[in-house]
């Protein structure tokens, strides 16, 4: 059964869920440019771990034949996530942070995707996709509140290796579109995805409760 391209089943199945993280309230104060710098801080810190469980398993799957062709060094982020918290924590940073309970709960699920490949694409495309996307304006915005000048402390949403972003974006959707993988694989991918929101989300809910509390509903 084939429903039209699977990268746009992905999309609308996920959009309220996609649209519902945008509008919590703790990416919300982000975008205003109204979260303190420890809340971007914090939220750079729990990056980190998400990303060292996302690429670590990435690594694992890169012959896989399913995940495989979504694994692209020039996507990795944890080495950008490491000088942002240097800045931000100083030299210590590794000492500074540690996984809130959501995030920890997050990281267990991706990496439990190291034994089913088309449930890492679910948490890959979640990710990466937001970030190449919706992180271009998040860059600008940190920039500007927190002074951060020449990429420093937002190495993160630089995705200039990529080259053209429309273009990769293109070339991703694609290969959703080229999975090979039935009805039932396919609706599971689905659900996972619409799972890597699901936890995206409480992370930020914690971040929103200890960070940002009355700076938006």
């Amino acid at each position: 059964m084939e429903d039209g391209r699977f990268s746009e089943r992905l999309k609308a199945a996920t959009w309220q869920a996609h649209g519902e993280a945008e509008q919590h309230g703790f990416t919300r104060a982000l975008l205003d440019g109204a979260l303190p710098v420890d809340g971007y801080a914090a939220m750079t810190a729990q990056h980190y771990f998400a990303y060292t469980a996302l690429e670590e398993v990435g690594r694992a799957l890169a012959d896989d034949p399913v995940a495989g062709p979504f694994v692209d060094p020039a996507l990795f982020r944890v080495e950008a996530l490491e000088r942002d918290l240097a800045l931000l924590y100083g030299p210590g940073w590794a000492q500074e942070i540690a996984p809130t309970p959501p995030t920890a709960t997050y990281t267990a699920r991706i990496r439990q995707m190291a034994d089913h490949p088309a449930g890492y694409v679910a948490h890959h495309y979640t990710r990466y996709m937001g970030d190449v996307s919706g992180g271009q304006f998040i860059r600008k915005v940190a920039a500007t509140a927190y002074g951060l000048a020449d990429g420093a402390g937002t190495a993160f949403y630089d995705f200039s290796a990529l080259g053209s972003l429309p273009r990769f974006k293109d070339a991703y959707r694609a290969r959703l579109d080229a999975l090979d993988l039935d009805e039932t694989a396919r609706r599971s991918v689905i659900r996972e995805t619409g799972l890597a929101y699901q936890l995206n989300t409480e992370v930020l809910a914690d971040l929103g409760r200890r960070h940002a509390a009355g700076l938006a509903a």
